[in-house]
C-alpha cells in the first residue's frame, strides 16, 4: 500500500464519515475473486535450522497436473445476493459490458429495483474505465461509486467472499475438477441470506470510522 493510497482512503473515509446506514443501502458491492481448486495459491513457509531436514508437518504434497481455479464475478447490495456468474478468460470490457446486462441488470429486476436510484460499486481497475463501460454506465443512468484503490478492508463483498472460500473448503475431498468446483460455488452462493449481506453493509459506519482512525491505514475489517 502506497502513500498516495492510505492518503485517498482517509479522504474517502472522512467524505463518508457521516453517511447513513439508508445511504449505503442505495449501493450495489460488485466484485471478481479467484477460486483455487485446492483452497490456496499455494504459498507457505517453514522455518528450520540449516542443515535440518524438513519435518513431516513442514511437507505439502504437490499435485502433478496442478489445482486450477475458477474466476467469478458476482454483486450483492442490502436486498441480498445477487446473481453470481463463472468469468471464462479474461475479463475483457467487452466481458464486463455483458455481465452488466446479463447478471447485474437481473439481479435488479429480481429484486424490483430501478437503476437510476441505485450506485454501483467496482473497484478501480483500469478495465473498469474503459469508454465502452463508461458510455453503458451513461445510457443505463447508473450512478457509479468512485471507490478508492487497494481498499479491500472497506469493501463488504469481500467478507463474503471469504466466507465462501471457508465453507468451500470445508468439503472433506477436493473438488474433481472445474465443472464440480463451479457447482460448489453456486450451491453455497444460493444459501447465502440477505440477513448476511445487511450484516455486513450495516458495518460500514464502522469501518469508515476505524479508517479514519487510522489515518487511511490498514484496519481490522
Amino acid at each position: 500500500m502506497t502513500k498516495e493510497h492510505i492518503k485517498a482512503h482517509y479522504e474517502f473515509a472522512m467524505a463518508h464519515q457521516h453517511w447513513t446506514i439508508d445511504d449505503w443501502k442505495r449501493v450495489q458491492w460488485s466484485d471478481e475473486t479467484k477460486i483455487n481448486r485446492f483452497g490456496s495459491d499455494g504459498h507457505r513457509y517453514a522455518y528450520k535450522r540449516v542443515g535440518q531436514a524438513p519435518q513431516p508437518h513442514q511437507i505439502i504434497k504437490t499435485h502433478k497436473h496442478g489445482g486450477g481455479h475458477i474466476m467469478i464475478w458476482a454483486c450483492m447490495g442490502w436486498e441480498g445476493p445477487g446473481l453470481i456468474c463463472k468469468i471464462d478468460g479474461s475479463l475483457t470490457k467487452e466481458l464486463y459490458v455483458e455481465i452488466l446486462e446479463d447478471e447485474f441488470k437481473q439481479t435488479l429486476e429480481y429484486y424490483g429495483l430501478d437503476m437510476e436510484k441505485v450506485m454501483f460499486m467496482q473497484d478501480s481497475e483500469s478495465s473498469h474505465k474503459a469508454h465502452i463501460l463508461q458510455d453503458w454506465f451513461q445510457e443505463n443512468g447508473l450512478e457509479v461509486f468512485e471507490w478508492p484503490a487497494n481498499s479491500p478492508d472497506l469493501n463488504p463483498i469481500e467478507n463474503l467472499w471469504d466466507q465462501i472460500k471457508r465453507e468451500l473448503y470445508s468439503y472433506e475431498t477436493p473438488a474433481s475438477g472445474m465443472l464440480e468446483l463451479w457447482e460448489r460455488v453456486q450451491e453455497i452462493w444460493d444459501k447465502v441470506s440477505a440477513q448476511k449481506c445487511q450484516d455486513l453493509i450495516e458495518s460500514m459506519p464502522r469501518r469508515i470510522q476505524a479508517w479514519i482512525k487510522a489515518k487511511g491505514g490498514p484496519t481490522k475489517y
